[in-house]
């Protein structure tokens, strides 16, 4: 593992962190060149729908607390001074919403290089709602285990750790980390001592059936598919490297990986029992909707609410928000009083 630094010094990975941030957020986001799958699925309109507005049900259990939505922030963070002023704006979002946060990864505050935000303050922030930790996968492999683990639930009083698997953006990115042989088993060992559950997620290319049904098998317990077509990393990477070759390299695999409704649907069927996360280019409430009837227990957005949460926690809260009314309102118009009528509502073929 890498030793650790001065708090709050500049350290590579503070400024690659920085550095993505200022590319998701410019006005011409590097995105997949496929699509999410999403505007294939089409809601058959009820206009009856016979059920008041108000009444409608957008609550579901969660990590042992209940959410008001079936919603979770996936944040995607900077540099620690600018990452902890995003976490405590999503913190105030998600509690006073009731919606799920999952913070970006924590490596960063691991090695004592500021802790962005990712300290007790944030659970004073968010009380009552379930907080997810973050760590790679890569660094189960190089240096990581059971206490680097512990350390990352334990600074955020977590209710999960979230073990992100992205493998593409290793590959392309300058710094990346290529070993992975032993990911998998890693993750067992770790599912077996850790306490609190594991969520294996992607990061935007999306996991494959067989290998979630993998990871359901090694002891973990909830999977989030973040299929393609929302944010490319290998896009975002490109923007990064000055050698145009390397530039091309990780441009070649900008429309990479499983789209984010076929995502859905493939792990739903290898693991009918599993609770899976749709995220991947959610881009409002109408494509949640569409991620619950896929599959999806609830559904993840992280760059379509990062320019909001960059600004204040009352434009993030405004965001998400408006995001739950769409889901609300796709609920209404399909006759679905509830999460469980939304996951049968009626497709047009």
């Amino acid at each position: 593992m890498t030793s650790a630094g001065t708090a709050g010094s500049a350290s590579p990975i503070g400024e690659r962190k920085s550095d993505h941030l200022d590319i998701v957020l410019r006005p011409s986001l590097p995105s997949a060149r496929l699509s999410t799958g999403f505007e294939a699925v089409r809601f058959e309109h009820v206009a009856l729908p016979e059920i008041d507005f108000a009444a409608i049900d957008l609550s579901r259990p969660f990590l042992s607390r209940r959410l008001a939505a079936p919603v979770l922030i996936s944040s995607m963070t900077g540099g620690p001074q600018r990452a902890g002023r995003i976490n405590r704006h999503l913190a105030e979002a998600a509690q006073a919403l009731g919606i799920a946060l999952g913070v970006g990864s924590q490596r960063i505050a691991l090695e004592g290089r500021g802790d962005a935000g990712l300290g007790p303050e944030l659970r004073r922030l968010a009380p009552d709602v379930p907080i997810l930790a973050n760590i790679g996968g890569a660094q189960l492999v190089s240096g990581y285990g059971e206490a680097e683990a512990r350390r990352a639930v334990d600074m955020i009083e977590a209710d999960a750790l979230i073990v992100h698997l992205n493998p593409l953006q290793e590959a392309v990115q300058p710094e990346g980390d290529r070993d992975w042989r032993g990911v998998l088993a890693a993750i067992e060992a770790l599912a077996r001592v850790l306490g609190v559950p594991l969520v294996a997620k992607e990061v935007g290319a999306g996991l494959s059936g067989p290998v979630a049904r993998r990871l359901l098998d090694a002891g973990v317990g909830v999977l989030d598919v973040a299929g393609a077509g929302g944010t490319s990393w290998a896009a975002v990477e490109a923007e990064r490297h000055a050698d145009p070759v390397r530039r091309a390299i990780a441009l070649a695999f900008s429309d990479w990986g499983v789209p984010t409704a076929q995502a859905i649907a493939c792990v739903r069927a290898a693991c009918p029992g599993a609770t899976i996360i749709g995220s991947g280019g959610v881009r409002n409430g109408v494509d949640a909707a569409k991620a619950i009837r896929l599959g999806a227990d609830l559904v993840g957005q992280a760059a379509g609410g990062l320019a909001a949460a960059d600004a204040s926690a009352e434009a993030a809260h405004a965001h998400f928000s408006g995001f739950i009314e769409e889901l609300r309102v796709a609920c209404f118009c399909t006759g679905s009083a509830d999460l469980a009528a939304l996951s049968g509502a009626a497709l047009i073929p």
